[in-house]
């Protein structure tokens, strides 16, 4: 019997948005619960690069641009993007440098999010520039090969406009929270919030943080490594874990 080859993973990004007040904590959206991947979740916004999000004529709408190759830029693009349908944030700078702090109109956001017009007529219009170097590498997690669905998904991390406020789109999301990575994963212990395997885990690596800046520097002192999830038989139960080695300490979880 041949073994089926698994399914190539597909390309994505997560936003980890940061802010110290109250304290320190990062921006989490609620997956609607028709959505096909972790429906009712409490997750970070992210998703896959969307059609336009690799146009070369973001090249002119951009700060950081040539310290990234094609992949980085795009994909961080399509982290802003995300950040920006699913939760209102807008992480761009005005062209006199300073930052972008005005309320994201939720019309413009749906006709992104529903391809009814593009991110860079959105940016163009409004006379940003996207902050490509706002965003710091902090983890890159990859499907188990055992999946049907697979993503190669980068978690970047950046400190959060001031003004700005959150707020989700009621589709994709429908809950957008500032939380403290140690409520978030009280939360999740106690059953108030469903928090997948790998948000948990970066979650912990969060926790580590005493502030926005403290992990920006963490995750700037990091290498990353592609964290692949497998599953091990433990006592007749599935175990989902990673390799030690991949910075999160010993990981595990049981699967039904």
């Amino acid at each position: 019997m041949t073994k089926e080859q698994p399914v190539d993973p597909v390309p994505a990004a997560t936003m980890l948005l940061l802010r110290d007040e109250p304290e320190f904590q990062v921006l989490m959206v609620k997956r609607h619960h028709q959505i096909d991947f972790a429906s009712g979740a409490l997750v970070f916004p992210g998703g896959k690069p969307a059609n336009g999000d690799d146009a070369p004529e973001w090249a002119e709408h951009c700060t950081g641009w040539d310290d990234l190759d094609s992949t980085q830029r795009t994909l961080r693009i399509a982290a802003i993007r995300e950040a920006y349908e699913e939760a209102g944030i807008l992480l761009a700078d005005n062209l006199d440098g300073s930052a972008f702090e005005d309320t994201c109109d939720p019309e413009t956001r749906k006709a992104v999010e529903q391809g009814e017009r593009t991110f860079l007529d959105v940016v163009r219009e409004a006379g940003v520039h996207l902050r490509l170097g706002g965003l710091t590498d902090f983890a890159r997690w990859v499907t188990p090969t055992f999946m049907n669905k697979r993503f190669d998904t980068w978690f970047y991390v950046a400190r959060a406009p001031d003004r700005q406020i959150a707020a989700c789109d009621g589709y994709e999301t429908v809950d957008a929270e500032w939380l403290s990575p140690r409520g978030a994963l009280a939360m999740g212990e106690a059953g108030e919030r469903t928090i997948i395997f790998p948000t948990r885990l970066n979650l912990e690596l969060l926790a580590q943080a005493e502030s926005a800046q403290d992990c920006v520097a963490r995750a700037s002192d990091r290498t990353i490594e592609p964290v692949l999830p497998t599953i091990v038989q433990r006592d007749g139960r599935n175990i989902l874990t990673i390799p030690e080695e991949a910075g999160y300490g010993p990981a595990s979880e049981v699967v039904g």
